[in-house]
């Protein structure tokens, strides 16, 4: 900040502050005639410049309304489509997973009648098994009790058990 006391003797050795109303020691009516005719002379030339920008600034306002409706229109459709593309991904996927669900459930069956069918085949082929090993048994045992009757036998028949066996034989093809 610039301390007063320096300033008070300038501004007193000039007489102090003033307005100077006197037209020609001011230029004012130089002044006047000069911004008059510059307002007449221009004002065709500035003026039509003026307007030439004004109606290029409303063509670039007029155009970007218009591209600004066309975007909008854009994106209100671009936003439906979404909309609709959205709707279908989502039936595609519910459509999707209730097709993997019946798939699942279709093979969770399918393994359950190839389960019960190999256990079927196993208790029948089980069974089968059985029966043949349980006939070869039979056989096995009737062949043993035959080797050991015929091993026997020509020690326990004598003479008259032998013809008695014979005559019991011929009574019983006589008989049947």
């Amino acid at each position: 900040m610039v301390p007063l006391s320096p300033l008070v003797p300038l501004l007193g050795s000039h007489g102090g502050f003033g307005l100077n109303f006197n037209p020609f020691e001011t230029n004012i009516i130089n002044l006047a005639i000069v911004i008059a005719g510059l307002v007449w002379f221009l004002r065709g030339f500035l003026g039509g410049i003026l307007e030439r920008r004004r109606a290029a600034i409303l063509a670039d306002l007029k155009d970007a309304e218009d591209r600004l409706a066309a975007a909008a229109a854009a994106l209100a459709e671009v936003q439906n489509g979404l909309a609709d593309s959205q709707a279908r991904a989502e039936r595609i996927r519910a459509d999707g997973q209730a097709r993997a669900q019946a798939i699942r459930l279709e093979s969770e069956k399918r393994t359950v009648e190839e389960m019960a069918r190999i256990k079927q085949a196993s208790a029948s082929d089980l069974d089968s098994e059985a029966a043949r090993v349980t006939a070869q048994l039979r056989r096995e045992a009737a062949r043993l009790a035959i080797e050991k009757a015929l091993a026997t036998l020509p020690g326990r028949l004598n003479d008259e058990a032998q013809t008695r066996l014979i005559d019991q034989s011929i009574q019983s093809l006589g008989n049947a």
